[in-house]
């Protein structure tokens, strides 16, 4: 006779999968088998991200998965990156000249504005005003 098997039961929380399917206004009413299913193959396609990510980081001899391994990941692999690429990220520019960055003063807002910083000073910005 055949052994019964435990049913499936994905890692990530149904109830929450659910809430974020019906912010699509188009979706109604989740069947539970497709809610589960939906979940599972959520689950696996996250797993087969996080594996090509991993060679990528691998390859490049690093320890961390960063925002650059995951985009040649996705790059690699056609599927993926004909809906996914255009969602990620662009990578951070590193800034090269640290110190003639911070060296500069920045140049004063137009009239009638305030710096952000003003507004979390507390009375500095009164004073300034002011003078």
């Amino acid at each position: 006779m055949a052994e019964e098997e435990s049913p499936i039961r994905p890692e990530f929380p149904i109830g929450r999968v659910k809430k974020i399917m019906k912010l699509d206004k188009d979706i109604n009413k989740i069947n539970s088998e497709a809610l589960h299913v939906i979940t599972y193959s959520t689950e696996l396609f996250l797993h087969f991200l996080a594996e090509k990510s991993a060679v990528v980081t691998a390859e490049k001899k690093r320890k961390t998965v960063n925002l650059d391994h995951l985009r040649t990941a996705v790059k690699r692999h056609q599927p993926t990156s004909d809906f996914l690429l255009d969602s990620l990220p662009l990578p951070a520019q590193p800034l090269k000249h640290t110190k003639s960055v911070s060296d500069k003063k920045a140049p004063p807002p137009p009239i009638g504005t305030r710096r952000i910083d003003d507004f979390f000073s507390k009375g500095k910005a009164k004073t300034d005003d002011s003078a």
